[in-house]
C-alpha cells in the first residue's frame, strides 16, 4: 500500500487494510516460495507526519502455513505483532559505518513523497517467524534411521545407536576432586 506523503493530514491517517496469500508469496525471494504461505493478513496502522518525519504505529494478525522442522507435518504460526516506525527522508549514501542500536531497528527511509508499507508489513510478519519452524513443542521428529513419524506411531530402530566414531567416549570417567 503507497501513501502520498504530502496528502497525510495533520491529525494522521488512521488506515485499515487487508492482504492476501498472493501479496505474500510476491515478496518472498523465490527460494522460500515454497517454504511459507498465508491466506490473509489483517493491519490496522496509524500514520502521522510531522515535517519531514513519519511515525507509524500498527498492529497485524496473520497466521503463516509452514512445515515442521522435525516430523515435516504442515502447521500453522498464529502471527500477531505490533510495531513502530519512524521514517526520513532517504540521504544519498552515508560516508561512515556505523554501529546499529535499539531505536535505528524501528527506523527507516522514504523515497521522494511516497511511503510503502508492503514492505514494513512483509518484515513485520517474517520476523516473527521462528528459525526452526515446530508444529509443538512436544514434537517427537522422524526417526533418524527409518523415517517414520515418531507422533503417529513408533518404529522398532534400535534407540542406543551409537555413532562408532564417538564410541570410544562411553568409557571415559570423570573422577571427583574431593
Amino acid at each position: 500500500m503507497k501513501i502520498i506523503i504530502s496528502s497525510i493530514p495533520e491529525d494522521g491517517l488512521n488506515l485499515q487494510f487487508h492482504k492476501d496469500g498472493q501479496w505474500f508469496q510476491e515478496l518472498l525471494p523465490e527460494k522460500e516460495r515454497n517454504e511459507f504461505s498465508l491466506q490473509r493478513v489483517d493491519v490496522s496502522c496509524t500514520v502521522k507526519r510531522m515535517r519531514e518525519t513519519l511515525f507509524i504505529n500498527g498492529r497485524l494478525e496473520t497466521a503463516v502455513a509452514s512445515t515442521c522442522s522435525r516430523c515435516l507435518d504442515a502447521t500453522g504460526i498464529p502471527v500477531e505483532s505490533t510495531f513502530k516506525y519512524s521514517l526520513v527522508p532517504a540521504k544519498e549514501r552515508f560516508s561512515e559505518e556505523k554501529e546499529l542500536s535499539s531505536e535505528d531497528l524501528e527506523s527507516g527511509f522514504y523515497r521522494e513523497d511516497v511511503m510503502d508499507l508492503d514492505g514494513l508489513i512483509f518484515e513485520q510478519i517474517m520476523l516473527q517467524i521462528p528459525i526452526k519452524v515446530i508444529c509443538k513443542a512436544t514434537c517427537k521428529g522422524l526417526c533418524p534411521h527409518c523415517g517414520i513419524n515418531l507422533n503417529a506411531s513408533s518404529c522398532d530402530c534400535q534407540a542406543e545407536s551409537i555413532d562408532e566414531r564417538l564410541a570410544v567416549l562411553k568409557q571415559f570417567a570423570v573422577k571427583a576432586k574431593k
